[in-house]
């Protein structure tokens, strides 16, 4: 079987094999959380969390990702105007050797997934989210810059 989660294009398997213990994907990722213990209750937001989180919050991932060779991708999603398009591809080449890296492949590990696949579910929603955490096309300065009831309030409004 299966799954589309949160409305992505990229389909994984429902469940993921730990163990001995078969669990489903979508419990999986809620217990992922950001590696922080705390979750939204909505799994593509908690990974986002986690891969903000670990990137030093959103001016980190914006540093690490224009860093990464996606300036104009980025600062589009900073800005005003429309938001350019990533793939996980790209996603996963501007994260290699990062920390937020090494979070996608353990978030990937632990699932039991390729980490296309969540790179993927990355590059589908990080666009909306990035330009929703960045008011009036500024990254927030100083601090984490979001905090998860930040993220939540966004589920709807972007349809995750």
């Amino acid at each position: 079987m299966f799954a589309r989660i949160a409305g992505g294009s990229s389909a994984i398997p429902t469940h993921a094999k730990e163990g001995d213990n078969t669990m489903s994907i979508l419990d999986a990722l809620k217990g992922l959380a950001g590696g922080q213990g705390a979750s939204s209750g909505n799994p593509t937001l908690d990974m986002i969390g986690g891969l903000i989180q670990k990137s030093g919050g959103v001016g980190g991932l914006v540093s690490t990702l224009q860093q990464g060779g996606l300036g104009g991708v980025v600062n589009s999603w900073v800005g005003n105007g429309a938001n350019q398009s990533v793939s996980g591809q790209q996603l996963g080449q501007a994260l290699q050797g990062t920390a937020a890296g090494q979070h996608v492949q353990a978030m990937a590990q632990k699932l039991g997934v390729d980490p296309s696949q969540v790179l993927g579910q990355l590059a589908q929603h990080l666009p909306n989210v990035v330009n929703h955490l960045t008011p009036d096309g500024q990254v927030p300065a100083g601090g984490s810059g979001f905090n998860l009831s930040q993220l939540s309030g966004l589920a709807s409004k972007l349809g995750l």
